[in-house]
């Protein structure tokens, strides 16, 4: 069910706004960040994500004029990720037909009932995962 509603919000993505779903995951929290701008290191860490891979994708998005890398003006090994106007405008623009999409394929078909009972179920094992992480 992961793969087919990620493949989904994928597909939503590309068609409507010519985003990836890793654009769009990259995207959000920058474009939430004060002045659109994150260590790339806290960014990575906001979507789960290993250094290479968040890198990789910065430098894909870079080549489309959707974020620039800055120097980290506390850590000279450390850089910074903006967001650019272009991004700012490709995220603004995917949000709300994206939402819809989470909504319809997602929400929509459970009562609110079954809502939070699976939002119960799912915190008990997000917390049993994340007190695994050791083992």
């Amino acid at each position: 069910m992961t793969r087919d509603l990620q493949s989904a919000f994928d597909r939503q993505l590309a068609d409507d706004a010519g985003l990836s779903g890793a654009d769009f995951a990259l995207l959000a929290p920058l474009s939430e960040s004060a002045e659109g701008v994150l260590r790339t290191r806290d960014l990575g860490l906001l979507v789960g994500w290993d250094r290479s891979r968040t890198s990789h994708q910065v430098t894909r998005m870079q080549k489309r004029g959707l974020v620039v890398r800055e120097d980290c003006a506390h850590d000279a090994r450390g850089s910074m990720v903006r967001l650019t106007p272009d991004g700012r405008a490709a995220i603004e623009a995917a949000a709300p037909e994206h939402v819809n999409t989470v909504r319809r394929l997602f929400f929509d078909p459970l009562s609110d009932e079954e809502v939070d009972l699976l939002g119960g179920m799912l915190e008990r094992l997000r917390d049993r995962i994340s007190g695994d992480e050791g083992r």
